[in-house]
């Protein structure tokens, strides 16, 4: 008897944020963060991006889950070697924050996997002393 292993895709995922004072209010609470994904296919298959699943935490603990098919509402196919590139934003009610999460991906062959998405932190520059 012999056992087949699923083989997926390996992805790299990384985030690049800033802080956008002009859309931010920090006298009412209100912090305004833009951040940029890159999501690369380091496999030799190509597999496409269905729904994701953010957890965003503030300063004091609260998370709030994100949950939605797709991002910026595309469900991309990504190539091996391809990076795909896309620009988002979180408000938050704190100067400071993390967001985390997983991406659900399917495979050219149709098996599901997901991506975890690595923590990244949202820091105003008034955070830092």
């Amino acid at each position: 008897m012999s056992t087949q292993k699923s083989v997926f895709p390996e992805f790299q995922i990384t985030a690049k944020v800033v802080y956008v004072p002009s859309e931010s209010r920090p006298e009412q609470s209100y912090h305004f963060f833009a951040y940029k994904i890159a999501i690369t296919n380091l496999g030799s298959s190509p597999a496409q991006l269905m729904s994701r699943h953010w957890v965003i935490t503030d300063a004091f603990g609260t998370k709030e889950e994100v949950r939605g098919p797709g991002v910026i509402g595309i469900q991309p196919k990504i190539q091996p070697g391809q990076t795909f590139e896309y620009d988002s934003a979180c408000p938050l009610h704190t100067n400071t924050g993390s967001m985390k999460g997983r991406y659900f991906m399917t495979a050219e062959n149709g098996e599901s996997f997901t991506v975890e998405i690595p923590e990244f932190y949202l820091i105003a520059p008034m955070a830092i002393h």
